[in-house]
């Protein structure tokens, strides 16, 4: 029955082709559409590259609302703010207010934990389709800080360990062991040791997108401007072609709510900036990445040398990459690990975050042939596959003992 239905997805990150696949392994005949090639600089390109599956515990807490004015006048910080934003930011910001008491925040970790759990068996899924060529490393992730008690750590640690989540706490001396090349500027710091980095996500991102074409796969360079619809099916519009679907999927990021916003649907999507430098030939410096974090960044040893990323900054998509970001980033890099070659690959990238700090996965709730996959924040790279596993087991009707009304976009209405 559902080879002969044909799905629309809009996106080819990480995200997009994630749904593209496991629709395809249910028999979904799959198109895609972006406006730009799979690979291109966008988040599914510029991310951490960390496979994250302990990372329960989002921002929506009062001790970071708390922290807020200090990391705003800190030039360290890893905070930062695009004033001519700010009108815009407000509604969005008095949302996530809301959303940061102690229930709201433990609703959030628990439902971010439901689906970070499975992340890496629905990798797997996926990667034993494909020859890695050890584009992906099992050498854990390790977070430092430089408070010499746990005291400012102590509720994420407490949060993770009600979870169920694996963490190992490390002192100075385990820091040392496992990185010895880093400054001594550390107190503690906790290791997930059973986490995983990519050496370069755009390659595995195209090794993906290939599988998807092999699979009979059809890709289209096309901006898709709106949806419309022909007795309920989903109409895409890009210039003067239409294409019709059976189904459709939202999958394009930040960049989706111009979409759902057409759809009568008010979806307070908005983007977290993130940005990221290299310092070639110096992967060496580190077996795994690290996250120093009282200043929101990390470093993670890739193909291209030390890929230093980080900060959140709230500026929409139009305004220009700041150079003070880039600059934090250097500072902060050659901080843990001392002088470093010239840098290069200056990035902007855009996280799409909720108020929430949930992502949103479902159907739309004026079209039920159009289903949507965004908002992961942080986590898009690390929850790509399992999400467009539960994504497409919803469009082919199949039964889960998940609970996933905590991702349905009508938690706005």
């Amino acid at each position: 029955m559902n080879n002969l239905l044909k799905v629309g997805i809009i996106g080819a990150g990480i995200q997009g082709i994630s749904n593209a696949l496991f629709l395809q392994k249910k028999g979904f005949k799959v198109t895609i559409f972006d406006r730009e090639s799979p690979g291109n600089p966008a988040a599914s390109y510029g991310n951490a590259g960390h496979f994250s599956p302990y990372a329960s515990l989002s921002l929506n807490r009062t001790d970071v609302v708390a922290d807020v004015p200090a990391m705003l006048m800190s030039s360290t910080g890893p905070l930062a703010l695009k004033w001519n934003y700010v009108p815009k930011m407000i509604p969005w910001f008095l949302k996530f207010i809301l959303n940061t008491s102690k229930k709201k925040m433990m609703h959030t970790a628990k439902n971010m934990h439901q689906i970070l759990d499975l992340a890496l068996p629905a990798y797997d899924e996926l990667f034993d389709e494909i020859d890695l060529e050890n584009l992906v490393e099992n050498k854990g992730i390790l977070y430092v800080w430089n408070n010499k008690d746990l005291k400012s750590r102590e509720l994420e640690i407490k949060v993770r360990n009600e979870l169920g989540v694996k963490q190992q706490l490390v002192n100075k001396n385990e820091i040392h062991d496992l990185e010895p090349n880093l400054k001594p500027f550390y107190h503690a710091g906790v290791y997930y040791p059973y986490a995983r980095h990519a050496r370069n996500p755009k390659k595995i991102l195209l090794k993906l997108f290939e599988l998807f074409l092999k699979k009979g796969g059809k890709f289209k360079k096309e901006n898709i401007q709106d949806i419309e619809f022909d007795n309920e099916k989903p109409v895409f519009i890009a210039n003067s072609q239409k294409n019709t679907f059976d189904k459709a999927v939202i999958a394009c990021g930040a960049f989706s709510k111009k979409l759902t916003d057409n759809l009568n649907e008010r979806i307070p999507l908005d983007t977290e900036r993130g940005y990221h430098v290299h310092f070639k030939d110096c992967d060496h410096l580190l077996s795994r990445p690290v996250i120093f974090s009282n200043r929101g960044f990390g470093i993670t040893p890739m193909e291209q040398g030390l890929r230093v990323v980080g900060t959140v900054e709230f500026g929409g998509l139009e305004n220009p990459l700041s150079k003070s970001r880039i600059k934090n980033l250097i500072n902060n890099a050659k901080y843990m690990l001392g002088d470093l070659p010239e840098h290069e690959d200056e990035w902007l990238g855009f996280r799409p975050t909720l108020p929430d700090f949930l992502p949103v996965m479902g159907p739309s709730k004026n079209h039920k042939n159009v289903f949507y996959c965004f908002g992961h924040h942080h986590l898009g790279w690390t929850l790509g596959p399992i999400s467009g596993k539960i994504v497409s087991g919803m469009i082919a009707k199949e039964n889960t003992n998940l609970n996933l009304d905590p991702y349905s976009s009508t938690r706005f209405s």
